[in-house]
């Protein structure tokens, strides 16, 4: 299982996220999504980013002993979506791997974004990259896959251990917040596209 990252510790993020708490908690996902008052664009994205990356390594972590080289050998949502794996830098050229192969290369990919101050600052104040917001949007469209696979080939096990409710409900909280920012295209979210209209329709 994949351990959960944390960046920073400042008074300015803890705010943030009793602020997310507490509008999470009213079950008003649209208000909880929307950039506060006052509040930076960029740093509001750097701390969303962080949190959908903790919540689903943890969510994967809850499945990962049954998503196993064998049983997984290709990282797919389906029949008809499969992922190749490709960071620009160590792996330049696109490459087919397992799911658990996939996610580890994901999460590593991106704790070290995370840990890079040019790219995510922990300081409030600092300034962002100017091309931050394309950072994240490649960021949540890897994510976004996790979900996929995790729905498609493992939903069985999820109901089994009882953590559908909060997988649902994550992916929820993760496509609204998307919609909000136009952080994933569509095209992406097919591989669940009936699932989220049915879920968006409760």
């Amino acid at each position: 299982m994949l351990g959960t990252k944390k960046k920073g510790g400042s008074k300015h993020q803890h705010q943030l996220h009793k602020y997310a708490e507490t509008t999470f908690g009213g079950n008003n996902l649209k208000h909880c999504v929307k950039l506060p008052d006052g509040e930076d664009l960029n740093e509001w994205l750097a701390f969303n980013t962080l949190d959908f990356y903790n919540q689903i390594s943890l969510l994967h972590g809850t499945i990962s002993d049954y998503c196993t080289d064998k049983e997984c050998p290709t990282m797919r949502a389906g029949p008809k979506f499969e992922y190749l794996w490709a960071d620009g830098r160590e792996i330049k050229k696109a490459i087919k791997v397992s799911a658990p192969e996939y996610v580890k290369h994901l999460m590593s990919w991106i704790q070290k974004q995370l840990d890079t101050e040019t790219i995510f600052p922990s300081k409030p104040g600092a300034v962002f990259p100017k091309n931050f917001v394309s950072v994240v949007q490649t960021i949540f469209k890897r994510l976004f896959r996790v979900y996929a696979h995790i729905y498609h080939s493992h939903f069985e096990l999820v109901v089994n251990l009882g953590v559908e409710a909060h997988l649902n409900t994550s992916l929820i909280h993760f496509v609204t917040f998307s919609e909000e920012f136009k952080l994933v295209d569509k095209k992406e979210l097919l591989p669940l596209s009936e699932l989220i209209n049915c879920l968006f329709a409760k």
